[in-house]
């Protein structure tokens, strides 16, 4: 069975299918907080139902690991925009993205034992390209404040060594 990631949704919504990356406009920081935050959650949650569906170690170490370092970047986002006082702003982005990942979620529900873990980890690889993508091409660039700019660009980091180890645990799955 096919499974059709989330992840062209999030090139559409993130680099052009949304109102907010027209050409003239330029996402917000409020809005980039909220699209960073969104894409955060939908991570922990997609690993929160490996965690629960998975029987595979590879598996589950690597959704624990997205638990662990996306909760942490989540938490210093809310921080940060705290201590700015800057409360993220819904946006289309944002939407499109929680919408996609609950139709995907629901597609994994179906599945279990090997064909859950294969289409759990390539969900994560194409998820992880296209989120690192937006981040290099949209949001850091379009970041106004200088500490948000960074905590975006220290997660890319993060975010990269996450997509290398789902690409390292979907060759493993083969």
């Amino acid at each position: 069975m096919h499974i059709r990631p989330i992840a062209t949704l999030t090139a559409l919504c993130l680099l052009g299918g949304a109102p907010l990356a027209q050409a003239a406009d330029k996402p917000s920081d409020p809005q980039i907080a909220h699209i960073a935050y969104t894409a955060g959650v939908i991570d922990i949650e997609a690993a929160k139902q490996a965690l629960a569906k998975s029987k595979n170690k590879d598996v589950v170490a690597f959704a624990k690991d997205m638990v662990r370092d996306h909760e942490a970047v989540n938490t210093q986002a809310l921080d940060l925009l705290k201590k700015l006082n800057v409360t993220p702003q819904d946006n289309a982005t944002s939407e499109a993205l929680s919408k996609a990942a609950a139709a995907e979620r629901d597609k994994l529900a179906k599945l279990d034992g090997a064909a859950f873990d294969k289409a759990y980890v390539q969900n994560e690889v194409a998820f992880h390209k296209q989120v690192n993508g937006a981040l290099q091409t949209v949001l850091i660039p379009s970041a106004s404040n200088a500490q948000l700019k960074s905590l975006l660009e220290t997660g890319l980091k993060i975010f990269q060594g996450h997509e290398q180890h789902a690409e390292q645990v979907a060759a493993e799955l083969k």
